[in-house]
């Protein structure tokens, strides 16, 4: 199930960032891009969020699928094993993302004025 929180807490990252920067590029962030160090892709926070959130979907679903194939015998434990561990990694990475987003915006939240 999915944490309104973390929601909450995403956008009033990504609005207190839009409100410091004053740029006109105000949703990427501190006009950083891609992580990959080559600084070419402007993407936005949320457009991130949501490529990240899609790519747990499809390996939760990988991991479903390769489950179900081998209950059909279509395919091997091997496989299973490794689409789950991957699935588990991949939500494990994203819940540590999630946890960071909201210790960032409970500091935001104490900062004084």
């Amino acid at each position: 199930m999915v944490d309104i929180k973390s929601f909450d807490a995403v956008n009033a990252y990504a609005s207190a960032i839009k409100n410091q920067s004053g740029a006109s590029s105000v949703g990427s962030i501190g006009g950083i891009g891609s992580i990959d160090g080559g600084g070419q892709d402007k993407s936005t926070f949320s457009e991130m969020l949501s490529k990240t959130i899609s790519g747990t979907t499809g390996a939760i679903d990988q991991s479903a699928n390769a489950g179900i194939n081998a209950m059909n015998g279509n395919s091997d434990l091997v496989d299973v094993v490794t689409t789950v561990q991957n699935a588990e990694m991949v939500l494990e990475t994203v819940v540590a993302v999630r946890d960071k987003v909201i210790s960032a915006y409970n500091d935001i939240i104490k900062m004084p004025i």
